[in-house]
């Protein structure tokens, strides 16, 4: 006896191959849910609507134990000839599906799979967009907490499944709490296959107003970061801007420092006005501009080796409308050499040469100035803390103090708050004392 698990779209029996029809004709018994089953009327052997999953297999396993001669735990029938058993699911069963439930509970060599095209499949086609790099999130599990880690690493093509619980809305809110630098268009997929298929763009606003398909998919795709609406500067807090108010870095969109964290690294600056300010490793300049807009008087220099990181400063720098804030496109330390000597600098980036660059950053600060870093890795503490020995056995008019952070937001799920984890950082502040 075999279980054969076919895959069926709302176009039914229809768009089902030849081969995937014959098996259905043979079954001896026939398991799906009610609209599952009314494609196949005319089919004469004994019918499961399917709406426990788990009794049903308990029941297969017992039609197996009976065909290879084993006793059987409780009662059970004898089943008629031939020896096939149809379950008739969504799409394909191994993505997103009853499959992998089947697989832990039947033995293996038993089940025989029959895949429709899946519903993300058709979406893609619909929008002719490739979708080998695409990233999905299923209805089941942890929805909320794989699409957040999929939305904070701003990837490019996201799929997500969507129901009654986790529905347009819900996904809606949970990209406007996020805040995020990174911003996506919005692909609507409904009933995919059927004769009343409907496939179009919406706003976020529209997810969150409009009713939709129980089942449908929804497609986010990144947008490009230089098209993003103006801002209306006189409604921007003074202090903390929020993470949505700026544009991220194209290769690297998920990368920016939190408006949380960017507060503490201000107030551990100590920053004071008409100074020179270096931001080495500026990413999207985030850091940046909360200093050229709370210190107009002062000089701000965002330093950043990538291309597509010194865009997204000066685009951040244009639209927030500063003056005084000076975009260095260079790799650190070498470009450090050419700027005015600073009074503050904050370090962003780490890796190997974090050496080189405080060596750079503590022969140009200015007496009584500070070097504040962000690390995120034990290995760079102990390089830091490696060279502050160093530097005090040389030179003892130097000190330093680190602060831990670890933070968490409010996320609103499906009638629940949850706490979304910040990037546990620890802020390294080093200072010059005066000679």
């Amino acid at each position: 006896m075999t279980v054969h698990v076919v895959g069926i779209g709302l176009d039914g029996a229809a768009g089902l191959s030849a081969s995937a029809r014959q098996v259905i004709e043979m079954a001896a018994l026939l398991v799906g849910s009610d609209r599952h089953l009314s494609y196949f009327p005319q089919e004469s052997c004994e019918r499961w609507v399917l709406q426990d999953l788990n009794t049903v297999i308990l029941e297969i396993r017992r039609w197996l134990a009976l065909n290879t001669n084993l006793e059987p735990n409780a009662e059970t029938f004898s089943p008629p000839s031939p020896q096939v058993i149809v379950i008739l699911v969504a799409g394909d069963p191994l993505f997103y599906g009853w499959g992998k439930l089947l697989i832990a509970q039947l033995p293996a060599a038993k089940l025989i799979f029959h895949p429709h095209v899946s519903c993300v499949q058709l979406a893609f086609n619909r929008l002719k967009i490739p979708w080998q790099d695409a990233h999905f999130v299923g209805s089941q599990g942890l929805y909320f907490e794989e699409l957040t880690a999929k939305l904070k690493l701003g990837v490019e093509k996201i799929a997500a499944l969507v129901d009654e619980i986790h529905t347009p809305a819900a996904l809606a809110n949970l990209v406007q709490a996020l805040d995020l630098p990174t911003r996506y268009e919005f692909w609507v997929c409904e009933n995919l296959g059927s004769a009343d298929e409907r496939v179009g763009p919406r706003p976020l606003s529209a997810l969150l107003e409009e009713s939709f398909a129980p089942l449908s998919v929804v497609v986010m795709l990144r947008e490009c970061q230089m098209e993003a609406a103006s801002l209306d500067l006189e409604k921007l807090p003074l202090l903390g801007i929020p993470d949505g108010a700026f544009i991220g870095c194209g290769d690297r969109p998920g990368l920016t420092v939190e408006r949380e964290v960017r507060v503490l690294v201000l107030a551990q600056l100590a920053l004071q006005r008409e100074q020179v300010v270096w931001d080495v490793g500026a990413g999207n300049g985030a850091v940046s501009i909360e200093i050229a807009r709370l210190f107009p008087q002062s000089q701000v220099y965002a330093i950043e080796q990538t291309v597509s990181g010194t865009s997204a400063i000066e685009f951040n720098c244009t639209r927030f409308r500063l003056q005084n804030l000076l975009s260095i496109h260079g790799t650190a330390p070498e470009i450090l050499h050419r700027l005015r000597p600073p009074h503050r600098i904050f370090i962003g980036c780490s890796g190997p040469g974090l050496t080189k660059i405080l060596g750079v950053c503590a022969l140009r600060l200015l007496p009584g100035g500070s070097i504040v870093l962000v690390l995120d890795v034990l290995e760079d503490i102990a390089t830091v803390l490696s060279w502050m020995g160093d530097r005090v056995r040389r030179e003892p008019h130097w000190s330093y103090r680190i602060v831990q952070v670890q933070l968490s937001r409010s996320l609103q799920g499906v009638n629940l708050t949850r706490f979304d984890s910040l990037r546990p950082v620890s802020i390294v502040t080093i200072d010059r004392l005066l000679d």
